[in-house]
Formats: structure tokens, C-alpha cells, sequence
């Protein structure tokens, strides 16, 4: 495995391995969790060439985030990306990355002003301009992103298809745990209380599924009964529970074509959000 650190060296390595072989690309902020694993394992299948970048990308966390504070273990990220067999590790400094200040940013014009980039301004147009660089420096055949967070989804996705990136953009299905609960490392901040309630997030999405494959298409009602389930069975506070249209993420009037269902509920020391996309026959 391969550690490079440098952008030229990166953008030479893969200019080379691009003549014969296909690149998978995982992009992260590193301290790696099973979600990150799966993407890795999904990659490995289907391409000659995995690459994982590590890096906490300043540009995407607000005024009231502190990326400072941000978990970082890059001993650990190594050593996991080892286990897993990655080819290359993508390692660059925040100087590396941004020598100057930047004189064009990449502007995210829709999707982004519901769910969590309601409340985080300017997020995704710093993910936005991360990944425009990163695609260009590791040139990707097929870039693997995890559907928990299914907004960057589509937001990447609308980056790729508006900017004719020859990429291949694949959702990875969300990782669980055995009663359903979206694996995170948020998950470590929960209370014994809070985690045996967390499940009937998830739950609640299952439910809402059901009664939508079973003939119900409307948006109240279903949202109406995912409130009922996690009020009273989580103690948490619900920050949103919402039905879009996927990937585009514009209000419908009814259930129809492929959507999501997704939920944020706000306990004492974390936030979770959870989702299920699925398509409904007119």
C-alpha cells in the first residue's frame, strides 16, 4: 500500500495506472468506521485500483463547527486501509490542498437548502469544491459514497452530471447494526437509555416503507406516523422528518417515483439522521 502525501505525485502515480487499470475512488475525513469499510470492500469488487483519501477538509464546516475538534487517528486509518487491502492512501495536508486562498469556489444551487444544509450554510459548496479538486487529482473511474448521508449523495451526484465528470457515482446501502440502528461513531455519545431507543429510528422508516408499498401516498399521514413511533418510543427531539423526490430533493404532493424518507432527531449529546429511499409505481 501506498501513502502519498503530494499532489503531483498523485496526479503521476495515477496517470500511469489509469492505462490498464480502472480506479475506485473513497473519498473521507478519516478515522474510518465499518461504513467506511463497506465502501472499501464494495470498491475492491468491481475496479483493479482503490484509493482512499484522508483528509478533514477545512472549507466545509461552518462558523459553529469546530474543525479543530474534529476526530482524527491516522496511525488507526492506516492500518485499517491496510487490512483492507487499499492500494493507495491519499494523505494531503490542508496546505497541500490549499496553498492560496481560493479564487474559485464551486457554488451547490439546489439541494441543499433542506434537511441537514438547511441548517449548514455553505457545507456543501465546501464539499462541492473538495471533491471537484480530488476528482481532478485522482481521476476515478467510480467514486463510492454511503447512502446515511444521502443528501452529499445527491448533491455529488448533481456535481458529477452538471460538470461531465466521467465518473460513475455508487451509493453504498447503509451500514447496521443487528437491531437496525445506522452505524456511526456518533453512536458512542448516546446513553444506555438513548441507544436501546435509537433503533425505532430506523423503525419508524421501516414502517412508513410498509404502509406506503401497501397503498398509502399521503405525505401527512406518513410523516404524521414516523412522529407518532419516535415520540413516543425514543425520548429524543425530532429536528426534522421530511418526503422528497431522490436525488433531485424538491417537495412532492404525493408519494410517487423513486423518494426518501428522511429523519434527524436530536438526543442529549448527538444528532442522528437516518434515511430510506425507495420507488413507488405511479
Amino acid at each position: 500500500m501506498k501513502i502519498i502525501t503530494q499532489i503531483h505525485e498523485m496526479q503521476a502515480l495515477v496517470k500511469e495506472l489509469k492505462k490498464n487499470n480502472s480506479i475506485a475512488f473513497v473519498p473521507t475525513m478519516g478515522y474510518l468506521h465499518e461504513g467506511h469499510l463497506q465502501l472499501i470492500r464494495t470498491a475492491r469488487r468491481s475496479n483493479d485500483i482503490t484509493i482512499v483519501s484522508i483528509f478533514v477538509n477545512p472549507i466545509q464546516f461552518g462558523p459553529n463547527e469546530d474543525f479543530d475538534a474534529y476526530p482524527r487517528d491516522f496511525e488507526r486509518d492506516k492500518n485499517i486501509c491496510l487490512t483492507e487491502d487499499v492500494d493507495i492512501v491519499f494523505y494531503p495536508s490542508v496546505e497541500e490542498m490549499y496553498p492560496n486562498p481560493l479564487s474559485v469556489k464551486v457554488l451547490v444551487q439546489a439541494r441543499t437548502d433542506v434537511l441537514c444544509g438547511d441548517s449548514r450554510p455553505g457545507h456543501f459548496d465546501g464539499v462541492a469544491t473538495v471533491l471537484t479538486k480530488l476528482f481532478h487529482i485522482i481521476l476515478p473511474d467510480r467514486v463510492y459514497l454511503g447512502m446515511k448521508d444521502a443528501q452529499q449523495v445527491a448533491v455529488v451526484e448533481g456535481l458529477i452530471s452538471d460538470f461531465n465528470f466521467p465518473i460513475e457515482l455508487i451509493p453504498v446501502a447503509t451500514v447496521r447494526e443487528a437491531d437496525g440502528l445506522a452505524k456511526s461513531s456518533r453512536n458512542v455519545n448516546l446513553s444506555p437509555m438513548e441507544r436501546d431507543q435509537a433503533p425505532a429510528i430506523y423503525q419508524s422508516l421501516s414502517e412508513a416503507k410498509e404502509i406506503i408499498e401497501d397503498g398509502e401516498k399521503n405525505i401527512e399521514k406518513i410523516v404524521s406516523r414516523v412522529r407518532d413511533n419516535i415520540e413516543t418510543k425514543t425520548s429524543g427531539t425530532i429536528d426534522y422528518i421530511e418526503i422528497y423526490s431522490f436525488p433531485e430533493l424538491q417537495r412532492i404532493e404525493k408519494v410517487q417515483g423513486k423518494i426518501i424518507i428522511a429523519v434527524a432527531v436530536q438526543f442529549t449529546k448527538v444528532r442522528l439522521i437516518d434515511n430510506i429511499v425507495l420507488t413507488i409505481e405511479s
